[in-house]
């Protein structure tokens, strides 16, 4: 209810108020005038109307007709009457109508007392929910129709990277000079703040910015949509996450690890693209599935894609979750998928047209100023399929996790390039907790920590706390994009990674993560193969922290 309706109410209850005053008041005076009857020998009454005739209520309808004879007495307080009107048997009628009419009016007042009281309470209880509505939605925004709704929501990601052991290749790869090791660095990783709602029946909305890029801005999720379309379920139109990719699919929110692996960011890079997908899932959530198209061209930070060559692609997901425990809440299931993408990228090389898409590149699972993988625009790319193949498995506080994706390329005047890598990782809650599961969309979803953790100073029993959740991880990732004439560098990573739930909501990560970059092809300009400073190799070392809450 809103607050105007609830002043509406409270109007109301006064109005009602005011009538029951008005009748209470028409009572008195009605008494009165019968008290003031009796004592006049000069006044005769008029026989009233039976009592089965009119309703007690308002007093309006109760009228006294008065004439000059005969006159009238009551009855004394010893039940004898003493007018001579009683006595000449003139009258009696009339005296024990009133009678009936004053003990009927004085059993009314009383429930009209009663009601009264009621009444006063329950305004007294609403106008105590008005005050305590008005107090919760002081500091909401109400939507521009009665249709909409709308949810704030966003999130904070504080990084801090070191780089304690590296090497020349490295070096060479991140800054074109083997003597600079890359640098350390403090910042925000992701800053975002959106709305999402719903508008009329089925329509749906959601826009989400980025602010962690200083004074340049960019989008994320920005799209419109429909839900309960026959055959196509949900359908959105806009910026969205295209459907490859587990690791991608994962909200940033409930990953495991700070970075996404060497082969799921390369070959989705920032995952959003501008299309129409429809999103499923079946009716007991053990199958879901998702497709659509979108442009290969990445906008949430140039706002629009400008070319004759559209560089659409196809892609989908099919997913099923196997196995469910419902008895224990979901700290069990069994999960798979296969997902992939048939993509028309422009490798013509033609001038005036957009950039080359088919290029698949990096960083070192870590936040660097290179790609430390990349294989730079591929020359006379036409085509382009990958095939990725992801599973699950939970027991309880222990989860295994692993994908596989590969690529092929066609290309003009070449040989089909083949790119591939994957990744896996084993993770353990030592304080009992389990990664929670959403079927419908075949995804992680929040760890719900059994004791926030708390420290608080009680003064009587000393200091208290809670510990939150602790988990330790273990990752391994690989990826080749070496074939042909392409040389975008293999990689191996190690990372540990440990997780520190404070509570649904906030926590804290630390990786440390050992790797080699071999082969890599460093290009001065990413669109011209001739323009290589050589081929290079190294191995590396990373520490990475991060505070992060989301709401």
């Amino acid at each position: 209810m809103k607050p105007s309706d609830y002043s509406t109410q409270a109007s109301l209850w006064r109005q009602r108020r005011r009538i029951i005053a008005a009748v209470v008041l028409g009572m008195i005076a009605q008494l009165l005038l019968v008290a003031t009857l009796s004592a006049s020998d000069s006044a005769a009454i008029q026989p009233l109307p039976p009592l089965d005739s009119e309703p007690l209520a308002p007093v309006a309808h109760y009228h006294f007709y008065l004439e000059d004879e005969p006159s009238l007495k009551l009855a004394d307080t010893n039940g004898e009457d003493t007018s001579d009107a009683a006595e000449d048997g003139v009258g009696g009628n009339e005296l024990s109508d009133i009678k009936k009419r004053l003990k009927k009016l004085e059993d009314n007042y009383d429930e009209l007392e009663e009601d009264y009281g009621n009444l006063e309470e329950d305004h007294s209880e609403l106008s105590d929910s008005y005050n305590e509505l008005k107090g919760k939605l002081k500091n909401v925004a109400f939507s521009g129709h009665e249709h909409a709704s709308m949810k704030v929501g966003g999130r904070i990601h504080a990084d801090m990277w070191s780089f304690p052991g590296d090497s020349a290749g490295v070096n060479m790869i991140e800054n074109e000079d083997p003597t600079i090791s890359p640098q350390d660095r403090v910042g925000f990783r992701r800053m975002r703040f959106g709305v999402k709602g719903k508008l009329m029946a089925n329509m749906l909305y959601k826009i989400e910015m980025e602010f962690a890029g200083g004074n340049k801005s960019e989008f994320r999720d920005a799209y419109l949509g429909w839900n309960d379309v026959p055959f196509l379920q949900t359908v959105l139109l806009g910026n969205q996450k295209r459907p490859y990719g587990l690791d991608h699919l994962n909200s940033s929110r409930y990953n495991v690890f700070m970075e996404r692996p060497f082969v799921i960011e390369s070959f989705n890079q920032d995952a959003r693209r501008w299309g129409l997908a429809s999103y499923c899932v079946s009716q007991d959530e053990a199958w879901n599935w998702r497709y659509g198209v979108f442009n290969q061209r990445l906008i949430q930070d140039e706002g629009s894609y400008v070319s004759d060559h559209y560089q659409m692609e196809g892609a989908g997901r099919l997913a099923n979750t196997w196995w469910y425990d419902e008895t224990s809440g979901g700290r069990g299931y069994g999960h798979w998928a296969v997902s992939g993408t048939l993509a028309d990228p422009d490798g013509s090389g033609i001038a005036g047209r957009a950039a080359n898409e088919a290029r698949f590149r990096h960083r070192p699972e870590a936040r660097s100023s290179n790609r430390w993988i990349d294989t730079g625009q591929i020359t006379g790319a036409d085509d382009y399929q990958m095939v990725g193949l992801e599973n699950v498995w939970n027991f309880g506080a222990l989860q295994l996790v692993g994908e596989y994706q590969n690529m092929w390329v066609q290309r003009r005047e070449a040989n089909e390039t083949h790119l591939h890598g994957g990744y896996a990782y084993l993770s353990y809650f030592l304080t009992g907790e389990h990664m929670p599961w959403d079927r419908s969309s075949g995804t992680l979803g929040r760890v719900k920590p059994l004791e926030n953790f708390f420290l608080v100073d009680t003064c009587a029993d000393g200091i208290r706390g809670g510990w939150g959740a602790w988990q330790l991880a273990y990752r391994y990732s690989y990826a080749d994009f070496n074939d042909n004439d392409i040389a975008g560098g293999i990689g191996n990573s190690h990372t540990l990674g440990l997780n520190w739930y404070w509570s649904p909501y906030a926590r804290m990560q630390f990786n440390a993560i050992y790797g080699e970059i071999d082969d890599r092809n460093v290009l001065e300009e990413a669109d011209d193969p001739t323009s290589s400073l050589g081929v290079f190799s190294g191995h590396y070392t990373i520490l990475g922290a991060r505070f992060m809450v989301d709401f």
